[in-house]
């Protein structure tokens, strides 16, 4: 049993961060909401509806997935890549219309990937590929986007644009971080998964107490803010077996 005695209700339009230490459930938990998995017992609902029989193409048409790591086919350009965000809504025998490639191109822009369409996937970098696949994500015009990560492989001011991104859209978003600064400062509220269940849900503020910080990640950090009084965790040091912060090693 990875994930265990969820009950996780999104309200619309808001930004749902899921943190917790590597293996805690929380892209086992993603995947369940993204219909890729069915759960043993309990359901997921969509404004009420149980998602159990519906098609992948209905899944795609209100929820878009990104995942921790996802692949493509290394022959595609990047707009081929950002162009299968419209398949949920295209008919097999007909090409892109010209709502699909306006909106295509609007995905393309918004991630920062313009003049950057006609390359091949196997000349990206990491990140571009990343963006690439949050651009297909958005591409799918969804009520709602979840992520698995999606910050891995961005480097610093991409990650500050893409939770910015996030934060500001209309979409309800469930996005899985390990980033505890940017999850505190970009997310209404944080749902704190450990060993598969979730153990605090609430405001940053509510979830991200000292205590906590200690007892599920082993760390001796607390919230507080940066220079710019963005809410950030301040870390001093792990905690040892002992339960005691470790020794800092002074350079002489």
């Amino acid at each position: 049993m990875i994930v265990h005695d969820v009950d996780l209700d999104v309200r619309p339009h808001e930004t749902v961060g899921l943190i917790g230490p590597n293996g805690s459930g929380k892209s086992t938990l993603l995947r369940c909401v993204a219909g890729l998995r069915a759960p043993s017992t309990g359901v997921v609902r969509y404004d009420g509806e149980d998602i159990s029989g519906w098609s992948r193409r209905q899944v795609a048409r209100r929820i878009a997935f990104v995942e921790q790591v996802s692949h493509a086919d290394s022959d595609l350009r990047l707009i081929d890549v950002v162009g299968l965000g419209r398949t949920p809504f295209r008919d097999p025998w007909r090409g892109p219309t010209v709502i699909d490639r306006l909106v295509i191109e609007a995905a393309v822009e918004r991630l920062g990937l313009t003049g950057l369409e006609e390359r091949q996937w196997s000349t990206l970098s990491g990140g571009e590929r990343q963006r690439a696949h949050i651009a297909r994500a958005l591409a799918q015009q969804p009520y709602g986007i979840l992520l698995d990560e999606p910050t891995n492989h961005l480097d610093v001011r991409h990650q500050f644009e893409l939770m910015e991104l996030l934060a500001g859209s209309e979409a309800t978003v469930i996005v899985a971080l390990h980033d505890l600064s940017l999850a505190a400062r970009y997310c209404d509220r944080l749902v704190l998964l450990d060993g598969g269940t979730p153990v605090a849900a609430g405001t940053p503020d509510e979830v991200l107490s000292r205590d906590r910080l200690r007892s599920v990640f082993e760390m001796d950090a607390e919230l507080g803010t940066d220079a710019l009084g963005n809410p950030a965790v301040v870390y001093r040091s792990p905690i040892s077996a002992a339960g005691r912060p470790t020794a800092r090693r002074t350079a002489t």
